[in-house]
């Protein structure tokens, strides 16, 4: 089969499409011939060799990533019911390998592809869709709600923002650059702002205020960190709550017990409580996927043939790509 192998820590280019042999089920599992193999931002960091922050250990090399698959069974373990040949399926298991034509899951950890989902859609919710349920969970959003979006064009973040304005809450989406403040309106944003000027946290503050009196900002969610979020957190209003997922700038934002308190906000770090609590998972998995077929998910992928998985991480860390980065082989 083909796949692409890491052999060492640095830039993309060290990505390389080669031939291997291909993998067998062990007990327990199953192969999947993948059809969509999603690309998650922490990937980049580990092929950089990052080990400072909030990241994973760093895999044994030679590595093949890809923790999220979707395709068709084509082969089953010794003691795997057989009936799961040929079935449409989905995994989020982490196990890396799925950077390639054929990958090994635990059946445990897969699930069926509801009828008529796309693989590529498929991927987007496996993991960006149950994420963006976890997050949910915590931000605990109503119609009443006016909130903040940062990195609103990504995967979760255009999830986020449908969500919000399916609910009737007032949105404000923030991306960069005009191409992604451009998607971030069609998702439903009220208001869209290129969180790459200077100025964005004025603009944004001058339309809360607005005419006849304005709004308060009630919750900014936000999976970038660093001075982006300090900018958002700093919009909030009193009794505003911040809900956290991550931080794609490389820089965690923690307000201060003394800062929260002041403005009488709250921080919740959904992320951090999504790992802490693993028995969830399956059922946010299950309900981002019956999200998106129900069609109340409408994930954006950005897809790459599996030969140009370099390109696709360079894009990823230059924040080239709109919605859930996929490999297809």
């Amino acid at each position: 089969m083909h796949a692409v192998v890491l052999h060492a820590f640095g830039p993309a280019e060290n990505l390389r499409h080669e031939t291997l042999p291909d993998p067998e089920p062990g007990p327990g599992q199953l192969r999947i011939a993948v059809r969509a193999a999603g690309v998650h931002a922490i990937e980049t960091v580990l092929r950089a060799g990052v080990t400072e922050g909030l990241v994973p250990p760093l895999p044994e090399l030679p590595a093949v990533f890809g923790g999220e698959v979707s395709g068709t069974v084509d082969a089953v373990g010794p003691d795997v019911d057989p009936d799961w040949l040929g079935r449409e399926v989905v995994t989020a298991s982490g196990t890396p390998g799925g950077y390639a034509e054929l990958a090994v899951a635990d059946v445990a950890e897969v699930l069926e592809r509801p009828a008529g989902l796309t693989h590529e859609a498929a991927v987007a919710a496996v993991v960006t869709g149950t994420t963006t349920v976890g997050v949910l969970a915590h931000a605990q959003l109503g119609p009443q709600d006016v909130v903040l979006v940062n990195s609103a064009a990504g995967g979760i973040g255009r999830l986020l923002v449908q969500h919000a304005h399916a609910l009737g809450a007032v949105v404000i989406g923030a991306a960069g650059g005009p191409a992604k403040t451009a998607a971030v309106r069609e998702s439903g944003a009220d208001l869209a702002v290129d969180y790459n000027l200077p100025d964005w946290g004025r603009t944004v503050a001058d339309w809360l205020a607005g005419p006849g009196g304005g709004r308060t900002l009630t919750a900014v969610l936000d999976g970038v960190g660093g001075e982006k979020a300090r900018t958002a957190y700093g919009l909030l209003g009193e009794g505003g709550r911040l809900v956290t997922y991550g931080a794609i700038s490389g820089t965690e934002f923690t307000p201060s017990p003394d800062e929260l308190t002041a403005h009488g906000r709250t921080h919740v770090d959904a992320l951090g409580a999504l790992l802490a609590h693993p028995e969830h998972n399956a059922a946010h998995r299950a309900e981002a996927l019956a999200r998106t077929a129900a069609g109340t998910f409408t994930h954006t992928t950005h897809p790459f043939p599996l030969a140009e998985a370099a390109r696709a991480h360079r894009a990823l860390e230059q924040r080239e790509t709109t919605g859930k980065v996929v490999l297809i082989p």
